[in-house]
């Protein structure tokens, strides 16, 4: 499970963020701030943190401030900025201090989700890498980047898209597009076109499950699963 500290200085808008994480399979939020002080408090008193979703306008420092003084201490959290401030400046500088991910408020619940989940598959990448050729750093260094919404087929909508990628994303098991039918209540045709698109930009994996006789079963699990 990923510990995640939400420091925004709007606490309406802290519980929303903190609400999305925990909708985020394999997130869990580990604590709030809503100053630099509180931050950096919260900082020394969790048990373990692996992630900071950190906002740059706070009341009485800035978030790259905290950053800064957290690197200082000693502390090696992973920080994504999570912040409306918009100038090419504050962007170069969370980039120097380390920012793995910057998200530009106003946003939705699936901009903040991509993040985490590219997030999730860096921490995936670098599970058990000792030393790294070529390929296995590209490797690395791709696993930041979220793929952006699918195209999705003619004639389907982003909600038939939230449904298929729900049920793999909460299967035990790679499903092959005949269960992702059963479970979800679309057709197998329509379930089959979705984990295509899905498999094609990355968010699932194909399988293949070989049996008797024919063409092998493809079966499907959601990446960050993988």
């Amino acid at each position: 499970m990923i510990e995640v500290l939400v420091v925004d200085d709007d606490a309406r808008v802290a519980r929303i963020n903190a609400a999305y994480v925990e909708k985020v399979p394999g997130f869990r939020v580990a604590g709030e701030a809503h100053n630099a002080a509180a931050a950096l408090r919260r900082l020394e008193t969790l048990p373990r943190l692996d992630l900071i979703l950190m906002d740059h306008y706070l009341p009485d420092e800035t978030g790259l401030t905290v950053v800064r003084e957290m690197r200082r201490r000693g502390h090696q959290a992973d920080v994504i900025m999570v912040t409306a401030a918009r100038d090419v400046s504050t962007v170069q500088a969370a980039m120097r201090h380390g920012a793995l991910q910057y998200l530009v408020k106003p946003f939705a619940f699936r901009g903040l989700r991509a993040k985490l989940e590219a997030y999730a598959r860096l921490r995936h990448a670098l599970d058990g890498v000792g030393e790294a050729e070529q390929a296995e750093v590209d490797r690395i260094f791709g696993a930041l980047s979220a793929p952006s919404e699918p195209e999705l087929p003619k004639g389907h909508s982003p909600a038939t898209a939230e449904l298929v990628r729900q049920c793999l994303m909460h299967a035990e098991d790679p499903l092959s597009a005949q269960e992702v039918a059963g479970r979800t209540g679309l057709s197998r045709q329509t379930a089959q076109r979705c984990l295509k698109v899905l498999e094609r930009t990355g968010r699932a994996r194909l399988s293949l499950r070989y049996g008797g006789a024919g063409r092998p079963e493809h079966r499907y699990v959601w990446a960050t699963r993988a």
